[in-house]
Formats: structure tokens, sequence, C-alpha cells
């Protein structure tokens, strides 16, 4: 059965070593100590892998059932889910005005991998509910957060978001749900929406679900579409449970992975709805959820992948196959161990670099939003706009590949399913799809993001680079050699592609819109390459500091130097690749496919 061991000592290097967040300005930041967050990452690590860990197969093998309406959740779910709200975390980054902890974004996205690592079917519940009370914190009436936010923050409730119907999935202007004014400000809302995470369940005693539809007599397309607030249960003004509202699940969706999670075929029956912020501005207020969500697919790709990798690193330990090449290194065993080979050996480092970059890349993106958020600092704000799409595509995309490669580890054993390998990549598959689909979050990044005010972000972020490489150049020969020349290349290759959509886009949007999934890609390598140069500095530093864990410190290096000479130069391919334009990719009539 697989294990998860949650890496705190890893956490506590970025964010103390790399990102030095108690030097930050940002409010809050000052509190967190590095005993203090120890101490939160050592309790969320203990819970993540004695209770939800063990639960992951469970969930996995039994799944989800339906029975007379009820959605019945995996055994063991709801004593896990009882103990998760019993200590806080639900709350953990939530204002305390609503019962929440009001921690930092970065510390909940940290306790969040964890989450997700050991079971990422069961945190979506949280995760949902999380996303939906965030939405009615940013835009809903106070009179709504009062009613909803305090059970919400505690999961007492839980929350849905409701986009798909069966006929619509990206293009949500096509929608069909409809919602009717009544006299009482309230909405009746029809409809069906399909693929709802945490639709139904019997671990929360209300589901409060936020819902998009048009009013009747509204804008057509895209422009008339509103967000509702649609409770499993109405709620009575003293706070209490009513009477049952017109939403019901219609079936669960039969699905590859996450089973431990019910999606479900929600139908609203004329059910009775509000109105969350303005009439027609939907989007708006559901792209709160979104952003906040693509952060944690993107972070939902990298946790498959950490525990994937974590799982395949013992096997390679302990199975013997073989002998090295080089000289028998088992001689009492009928065999060396799988890691002794070079190719078993370049498939753990590909899994174990990039892991370990896009903790850093992420923890990085979750402390702009901090700073956004609670600084008021609109240029960290623009930053992360710019790189959630990068985020959210590129970490799922490579995430789901290095579940893969820790599968392939394992050989034969990796495609049986006692041992928990599949798992894995069935779950990490649907990172890449849902909260808009890689291709969608590629086609966001060139079409809109890269010219956001003016340019101004993706302008920032070449900066950003060019003064890291700046200010560190030429104080080590190696260093420069090994983490700043490369980092220097693939920025060029970056900068390139981007000049040749400039050039070439304008005159034919398809040359821009066929080379957009390669730049995500090469956007992404260089975000990994950058973090990746800090935490090699970072390391470099503490070695010059005479550290009590040497070892620690030159395997980071040791990492660091694998990606940057083994996987950062595929932005070369990419560059390539998005130079080539869109004639080889245009040429074939679409009867000839």
């Amino acid at each position: 059965m697989p294990s998860y061991a949650p890496p705190t000592k890893d956490m506590q290097f970025i964010l103390h070593d790399v990102l030095n967040i108690t030097g930050s300005n940002i409010p809050g930041y000052d509190e967190l100590e590095a005993d203090f967050t120890s101490a939160i990452l050592y309790e969320a690590g203990k819970l993540t892998s004695e209770v939800l860990a063990p639960l992951n197969v469970v969930g996995d093998k039994e799944g989800c059932r339906l029975e007379n309406g009820v959605v019945y959740t995996p055994t063991g779910f709801k004593g896990a889910f009882e103990q998760v709200k019993e200590g806080g975390w639900p709350g953990l980054d939530m204002p305390e005005e609503f019962g929440g902890q009001n921690m930092p974004y970065v510390i909940g996205t940290a306790v969040g991998e964890m989450f997700s690592s050991a079971n990422m079917a069961f945190t979506m519940y949280q995760g949902l509910t999380h996303g939906a009370a965030s939405a009615i914190l940013a835009h809903g009436s106070q009179a709504q957060k009062e009613t909803y936010l305090p059970k919400m923050v505690s999961c007492e409730w839980t929350g849905t978001m409701n986009l798909t119907e069966p006929h619509c999935g990206t293009d949500l202007g096509l929608m069909r749900t409809k919602a009717e004014p009544q006299e009482d400000g309230s909405y009746k809302i029809s409809g069906q929406k399909i693929f709802i995470s945490a639709g139904e369940h019997d671990m929360s005693e209300n589901i409060i679900h936020l819902v998009l539809a048009k009013i009747v007599g509204g804008p057509d397309g895209i422009k008339g579409v509103s967000l509702f607030i649609v409770p499993k249960f109405h709620v009575n003004e003293d706070g209490s449970l009513g009477a049952r509202n017109g939403v019901a699940v219609g079936n669960i969706e039969e699905k590859m992975g996450i089973h431990g999670n019910s999606t479900c075929v929600m139908n609203y029956d004329g059910a009775t709805g509000y109105l969350i912020g303005e009439e027609h501005k939907g989007m708006r207020a559901m792209f709160t959820m979104m952003n906040e969500a693509r952060l944690g697919v993107g972070m939902q790709g990298v946790s498959q992948a950490e525990v994937a990798y974590q799982n395949a690193l013992d096997y390679a330990k302990d199975r013997l196959q073989g002998r090295d090449v080089t000289g028998v290194k088992n001689p009492e065993g009928p065999a060396d161990p799988l890691i002794v080979h070079p190719d078993i050996r370049r498939s753990l480092m590909d899994q174990k670099s990039f892991v370990e970059g896009a903790r850093a890349f992420i923890l990085w993106g979750a402390t702009m939003i901090d700073a956004a958020h609670r600084a008021g600092d609109k240029d960290a704000d623009g930053l992360v706009s710019l790189l959630t799409p990068i985020i959210k595509g590129f970490l799922s995309d490579v995430g789901y590949d290095n579940t893969i490669k820790a599968q392939q580890v394992y050989g034969g054993h990796g495609y049986i399913e006692e041992w928990g390998m599949s798992q894995y990549t069935r779950d990490a598959r649907i990172a890449m799809i849902y909260e808009g689909a890689n291709g969608v979050q590629a086609l966001d990044l060139v079409g809109r993001k890269l010219a956001q005010d003016g340019g101004k972000h993706v302008m920032a972020f070449f900066e950003l680079v060019k003064s890291f490489i700046k200010d560190n150049a030429g104080q080590d020969d190696a260093f420069d050699k090994e983490f700043l020349d490369p980092l220097k290349t693939a920025s060029k290759d970056l900068q390139a592609a981007g000049m040749y959509f400039m050039q070439n886009g304008m005159t034919n949007p398809n040359n821009a819109l066929s080379g957009s999934y390669d730049f995500m890609h090469m956007f992404g390598h260089v975000c990994l390459g950058l973090v990746w140069a800090q935490m090699g500095k970072a390391a470099r530093d503490a070695l010059a500091r005479d550290t009590s864990d040497p070892e620690f410190y030159q395997t980071k290096l040791t990492t660091g130097r694998y990606y940057m000479a083994r996987q950062l130069p595929a932005t070369a391919l990419h560059l390539t690749r998005i130079q080539s334009g869109s004639d080889t990719v245009m040429a074939l009539e679409a009867a000839n496919f």
C-alpha cells in the first residue's frame, strides 16, 4: 500500500531560506517565524499522513454511491472530515470575523499541498468550500456573509461552484440555466449543471451552491450571466435550517479518477437563489473562485507528482533488478537495487527536480496573492494574474507526466492496482482539464494576459529575472555557469517567443494561437529556472554559514544543477516550434483529418 511523508523540511526551506517570509512587509508575515510555521506544518503533516493518506485507496476503490437521492461518501471519510473540522484546518486563512484563523494564504497553500498529496479526492470537499466562501467574502452583501460564511469557514456547511452544462463548458455564454426575478428580491433558478464536484454528499448539514445563470430578459451571451447563492436547505433568519430547496442530484458521474469525490449532475427546478453582486456581472464574481481554484489545481498536479515520486523512490531503493554496469553494489544479494541504474536515476531526478521547483513556484505565487490582498499591491496582483495560467497549465501537465514516470519505475507492478500507483496518475489527469482546460489556459496567457496593462506585467517578470542575474553574477564562477547562464539563455528564448508573437501574431492571429501551448510550457520552465536559481543561491549561502545540515543543502544544489542542465534547455525546442508559425498546424482541411 502506498505511503506519504509530508515534505515539511523542504517547505520550511522555501518559506524561510528562499522567500524569507518574515522579512516581508506583507501584513501578518512578521508572525510567521520558523518555529511557528514548523508547528503548523508538523500538525498538518501528522493529520494528512496518518488519517487522510490511508483513506486514499479506500476512496478510490469504494467511490461514492447514490441511494434515494442521498450521496454516501466512502468508508472513513465522515470521521476524517470531522477531525479536519475540529482542527480548524478549513478556516486556516479565512477572516477571524467569520471563525477563521486569518493566517496568510501562503501557509494555507503549503498545508493544502499536504492535504492533496495525502488524499486529493477528499480534500476537494473543503477546497471547493474555501473557494465558494472566498467568492461570497469578495462579492456578497454583509447579510450574505453573516448568513453563510461562519458555517462555511468551519465546513459545517460545504460549498460548490456550478458552471458547466451538458451543451457548454468553456463557452459559458451558451448556458441555458435561467433565473426568474421574484417580488421578494430572490430568484427562481431552473436548469441543469454537470461535473459538480462535491455537489451532494453526507458530510455536512447544508451545501451552498454558487450557480451561474442568466436572468430572464438580460443580455445575450456571457454579458448576461449572473451568480447566485442556492442553498440545499433554506436558511431561516435565526440561522437554523428550513425546508429543502428545489435542487437535487440527478446522477453521480463515473470518472477516471478522484472516485472519492462525488461529481454530480445537479438539477435546479425553480430553486430559490440569491444574487451575489450585480446583475449580469456573474463572471467577475465567479473568477474570484476560479483564480484561487486554478492555483489550487496546479498544486494538485504537483501534489500527485510528489506522493508518486516518494513511492517510486522507495521502490527503486528496495527492488533488486540487474547489476550496476560500473560494478556490483549489492554483492550479498542476487541483484542490485533499481536505483543504481542511470535510466532510473534520470526518471527520479526528473521527478525530484520538478516537484521541488514547482513547490517553490506555487509558494512564491501564494506570497503574491497575499501581497495583493493584504497589502493592496497592484503590481503583485498583476504578476500573479499573468502567472496563474502557467501555474495551472504547466504544473498540472508536467505533474501528470511525472506520475507516469513514477508508475514506470515499478514496471509491470505500476500497472497493477494492488500497488496503488495508477491512482496517482488517474487522479492527476483531471487537473489538466477542470478549472479551464490547459489549452484554454495557454490561449488566456497569450491572447489576454501578455498584453494586460500594456504588457506591464510580463516586462516586470523579465526585469525580475534580469535583476536577479545581475545582482548575483560574478561572485561564484560555478554558480554563474550552472545556474545563472542557463537562466539567462532560457529567458532570452522566452523574450524571443514574445517578440515573434508581436511581429507575426497581429497579421495572422493563428501564428500566436498555434504557439500558445509551447509558450505556456516555455514560460513555466523559465519560472522554475528562476526559483531554482533562487534556491541554489539560498543553499549556497547556507553552506557558507557552516550549517548544521550540509547534506540537505548540497542535495538541493545537486538537484538544481540537474534541472538547469537537463530540463531548462527545453525552452529552445519550444521556441523552434513557436517560430515555425501556424502553416503546418492549419494546413490540413478538416475533412482530411
